[in-house]
C-alpha cells in the first residue's frame, strides 16, 4: 500500500508540466478535503440532504 507521500507525488506527476505551485498546493489541499469527506462518510459523520437543507435554513434567517 501507498503512503501518503508517495500518493502526492504520483499526482503531483501527473499534473501538466508548467503547473505553477499555487496550483499544486490547491490540489493537495483539495484531495486532502476530498478524503476527509469520505472518511467522515464512511464513519458516519455526515447530514441527510433535509438535515442540511434545515441547518441552511436557519443560518441564513
Amino acid at each position: 500500500m501507498a503512503t501518503e507521500k508517495e500518493n502526492i507525488i504520483e499526482m503531483i506527476k501527473r499534473l501538466p508540466n508548467d503547473v505553477s505551485m499555487e496550483d499544486i498546493i490547491e490540489a493537495i489541499y483539495i484531495r486532502q478535503k476530498i478524503e476527509k469527506g469520505l472518511k467522515d462518510s464512511e464513519e458516519g459523520r455526515f447530514f441527510t440532504y433535509e438535515e442540511a437543507k434545515e441547518l441552511l435554513a436557519k443560518w441564513l434567517k
